[in-house]
C-alpha cells in the first residue's frame, strides 16, 4: 500500500495550521495514551460494583491492549518500513523528531494501542465508545499530522488493535469472569478489593453481554 501522496498532503496541511494547533497535535499524540490509561482505571473502578462479567472485561481491556501492542511490535520486525519523515522526498518537515532508524513505521504502535483501548473499553462500558472511538481516530490521525507515520500505518494499526482486542476479550471473558467471581469470595482482602463487591441483587442484562447477566 502506498499512501505517500496523502502523507505529503497531510503534512503540508499541518504546516499551514496555527502554531497552537500544531502544539496541540504534538501533545495529543503522546498524551492520548495516558488518557486511555486513566479511562482503564476509571472503567475498572466503575466495574467493581457491577456483575462479574463486566468487571472481568474491565480488567481484560488493558491486558488485551498490551497483547495488541506486542502483535504490532512483531509485525514491525517483519515489515521493516522506514519512517516517512526520513524516506519521503519533498515532504514537509515533521513536527516532532523523527524516530531513529530501526524504529519501523508499519504498523503504528500508537494507533494499535488506541484501536485496542477503544474496543476494550467499549466492551466493558458500551456508552464510552462515544468517547473512545473519536479519541482513537484522532490519535491515529495525529501520528500522520506530526509526520512520523504514513496514513496506511495508522489504518493498519487501528484495525490490528481493534481485532486483537475483540478476539482476546471474547476468548478470555468467561475465564476471567470465573476468576473475578472467585476473588470476590476470597478471604484475601486485597483479592476481594480488586475484584470489587459486585451487585447485591440477581442477574440482568448488560450492554454487549449475554442475557441474564446484570449490569
Amino acid at each position: 500500500m502506498d499512501s505517500t501522496e496523502l502523507y505529503r498532503d497531510i503534512t503540508a496541511f499541518a504546516g499551514t495550521t496555527p502554531s497552537w494547533v500544531r502544539h496541540l497535535a504534538e501533545v495529543w499524540t503522546e498524551a492520548g495514551i495516558l488518557l486511555f490509561g486513566v479511562l482503564f482505571a476509571v472503567g475498572w473502578w466503575r466495574a467493581r460494583n457491577g456483575d462479574a462479567r463486566t468487571a472481568a472485561l474491565a480488567v481484560l481491556a488493558p491486558l488485551a491492549t498490551a497483547v495488541a501492542y506486542v502483535a504490532s511490535e512483531l509485525l514491525k520486525t517483519v515489515a521493516d518500513e522506514e519512517r516517512p519523515c526520513r524516506a519521503v522526498a519533498n515532504a514537509a518537515a515533521s513536527l516532532v523528531a523523527c524516530p531513529p532508524t530501526g524504529d519501523w513505521s508499519f504498523p503504528s504502535n500508537h494507533a494499535t494501542i488506541a484501536g485496542a483501548a477503544a474496543v476494550g473499553l467499549a466492551f466493558a462500558w458500551r456508552q464510552l465508545a462515544l468517547v473512545t472511538v473519536p479519541m482513537a481516530l484522532l490519535m491515529a490521525f495525529s501520528r500522520v499530522f506530526v509526520g512520523v507515520h504514513y496514513p496506511h500505518d495508522v489504518v493498519a494499526g487501528l484495525l490490528l488493535g481493534a481485532v486483537v482486542a475483540a478476539v482476546a476479550l471474547r476468548t478470555l471473558a468467561r475465564l476471567a469472569q470465573a476468576v473475578v467471581s472467585t476473588m470476590r469470595t476470597s478471604r484475601l482482602t486485597l483479592a476481594a478489593w480488586l475484584a470489587g463487591p459486585g451487585p447485591e441483587s440477581g442477574p440482568g442484562p448488560i450492554p454487549g453481554g449475554r442475557p441474564g447477566v446484570r449490569p
